[in-house]
C-alpha cells in the first residue's frame, strides 16, 4: 500500500526509462486523448507531481470479458498502467492475495484513502433474493459494492454488464441484474459500455483521471466523450459504399466480397456510438465491421433485448446507386423544372379564380 504514495514518474525513473522516454509518452498519450499538443506538458507535471491513484477492482455477475480486454492495451500497454500510473490495490481475478488478507486490503483502503480511490466495476449486483445470486468473500456482491462506492471518488462501470445491465439483465431477468447506476446514486459513475470495451478505451479513462485528477467530460448517457461521442457509421471505411447504395444482401455473396456495406445485414453502426471504427481492436489491427461482420451495438443499452443481430432496427435512407456530375445534374434541372411547372400552373389557376371573382362583383 505504500506503493501508492508514489508518483508515476518516480516508478518509471526507477525502472529505467529515460526523461526523454518519458516525454514521448506524455506526448503520444495527449495524441490518443485528442487534447491539445500543449497538454503534454500538463500531463507530464501531473505524472511527475501527483501520487499514483489507488484503485479497488471488482468484480460481480459477468463473464470476466472486459478483463480480458484490459490486458491486452497497447497504448499504454497494461502492465504500465497497472504497474506505474495506478496502484491497483486490488482485483481478485489477478491478485496473489485471497481469502482474508484480500478481504484486507479493502478495509485498508478504505481506511487510508477514503474520498481518494477509484472503484473500477465489472459486472453488476444482482438484487433479488437480497442479492444472493452474486456471493463474493461470503457476502452479497451487492452489499460489498454499496461499502466500497460510499468512500471512493468516483466509480467506474466496466463493459455492457455494468453499464446497462447486458446479457444478465435481459429478459425475464430472473436475478433482477441491475445496472451500477441504479444501485449507487450519490456517486459519479463513469460509463464505458461494450461487451468488452476496447482496451484503449479503458486504459485510456484510466490515464485521463489519474493525469488530470478529475472525471472526463461525459455524454448523457455517463459515457466519456472522447471516445462515445461519433457513431461508428460516421467513420467506417464502408460509409461510402452506404452512401452509393451498394450493400451486402447474403453472407458471402459477390458485394460481401467486394467490402460493401453490412446495414441490410443487421449492422447496428448508425445507431452506436463507440470508437470501434477509429481506434479498432488488438492494437489497432481490425474491428468487427472490417472483418466482415455488422456491428451488433453493444456500447448502447439493452442492445441484448433489441432483436436479433442480424434485424435492422431502422429505415435509414441512402442516396442510391451513384451517378456521375452529369446524371445528377440532369435529375436535379428536371426536379427543378417540374417544381418551376407546377407553380406556374398554380399561379395561373389561382388568378383565374380572381378574375372570375371580380367579374362577378362587378355584375
Amino acid at each position: 500500500m505504500g506503493a501508492a504514495m508514489e508518483t508515476f514518474y518516480s516508478v518509471i525513473r526507477r525502472q529505467g526509462i529515460t526523461r526523454r522516454s518519458f516525454h514521448k509518452f506524455c506526448s503520444l498519450t495527449a495524441t490518443s486523448l485528442g487534447l491539445e499538443p500543449l497538454a503534454a506538458d500538463r500531463i507530464a507535471n501531473a505524472l511527475e507531481t501527483k501520487p499514483r491513484v489507488p484503485v479497488i477492482w471488482m468484480h460481480g455477475l459477468e463473464c470476466t470479458c472486459c478483463s480480458e480486454s484490459f490486458i491486452r492495451s497497447a497504448h499504454p500497454l497494461a502492465k504500465d498502467a497497472v504497474l506505474s500510473m495506478i496502484s491497483l490495490d486490488y482485483d481478485d481475478t489477478i491478485m496473489a492475495a485471497a481469502g482474508h488478507q484480500a478481504e484486507a486490503i479493502l478495509k485498508e483502503t478504505r481506511a487510508k484513502h477514503k474520498g481518494q480511490y477509484i472503484l473500477a466495476v465489472e459486472g453488476n449486483p444482482p438484487l433479488n433474493e437480497g442479492g444472493m445470486f452474486c456471493i463474493d468473500g461470503g457476502k452479497p456482491f451487492l452489499e460489498k459494492l454499496k461499502m466500497m462506492a460510499d468512500d471512493a471518488m468516483a466509480i467506474i462501470a466496466w463493459g455492457a454488464c455494468a453499464s446497462w445491465g447486458c446479457v444478465q439483465a435481459a429478459k425475464p431477468n430472473p436475478t433482477q441484474a441491475t445496472p451500477i447506476d441504479k444501485v449507487i446514486t450519490n456517486k459519479p459513475i463513469i460509463k464505458v459500455p461494450g461487451c468488452p470495451p476496447i482496451a484503449e478505451v479503458m486504459t485510456g479513462v484510466i490515464t485521463f483521471i489519474t493525469t488530470f485528477g478529475k472525471l472526463p467530460e461525459l455524454d448523457r448517457h455517463g459515457r466519456p466523450k472522447m471516445f462515445y461521442s461519433q457513431r461508428i457509421h460516421d467513420k467506417c471505411y464502408r460509409r461510402s459504399h452506404f452512401d452509393a447504395g451498394q450493400f451486402v444482401e447474403e453472407w458471402d455473396d459477390e458485394a460481401a466480397r467486394k467490402g460493401y456495406c453490412l446495414y441490410k445485414m443487421g449492422c447496428k453502426g448508425p445507431t452506436t456510438y463507440n470508437a470501434c471504427s477509429t481506434v479498432r481492436w488488438n492494437g489497432g489491427v481490425s474491428f468487427p465491421i472490417q472483418s466482415g461482420h455488422g456491428c451488433i451495438g453493444c456500447s448502447e443499452d439493452g442492445f441484448w433485448d433489441k432483436g436479433s443481430f442480424y434485424d435492422r432496427l431502422t429505415n435509414i435512407k441512402q442516396f442510391g446507386i451513384e451517378k456521375n456530375a452529369d446524371q445528377i445534374g440532369v435529375a436535379a434541372a428536371a426536379a427543378v423544372g417540374a417544381a418551376v411547372a407546377v407553380h406556374a400552373a398554380m399561379t395561373a389557376v389561382k388568378r383565374l379564380a380572381s378574375k372570375r371573382a371580380d367579374a362577378n362583383q362587378d355584375r
